[in-house]
């Protein structure tokens, strides 16, 4: 893979990273069936918890020699998330309805389908 696009990659990575965190902030588990009538201290640890063996696959993965399929599964997996954020909008409990939140959010999206199409030509 050419540098230009590792390195996109990585950025997008980043951003994704970085919204994570604001997830957090955002008190993002509230948008969730299962932790969102939990109490918020318990549904934070849980959620925060959960990130644990994402980001253990996800490096692991990069780390793999499997690394191709896994640009291709995290771009769509960034794809669908930022779509899924779109339908979101308008959920009471979202908390991304600020510049900042959406300055990790759709960026990170419109970059995936970038490098995925740069990937497939």
């Amino acid at each position: 893979m050419p540098d230009f696009l590792l390195v996109l990659f990585l950025f997008n990575l980043s951003l994704f990273l970085l919204h994570e965190m604001d997830a957090i902030r955002r008190s993002e588990w509230k948008l969730f069936m299962v932790l969102k009538d939990m109490e918020d201290d318990k549904a934070y640890r849980y959620f925060t918890w959960i990130h644990l063996p994402m980001y253990t696959i996800i490096l692991s993965l990069l780390f793999s020699s499997y690394q191709t399929v896994t640009f291709w599964v995290l771009d769509i997996f960034f794809i669908i998330h930022t779509v899924l954020h779109f339908f979101f909008e308008k959920h009471p409990r979202n908390e991304f309805k600020n510049g900042f939140s959406r300055s990790l959010i759709y960026p990170m999206g419109i970059i995936a389908l970038i490098h995925l199409i740069f990937l497939i030509i």
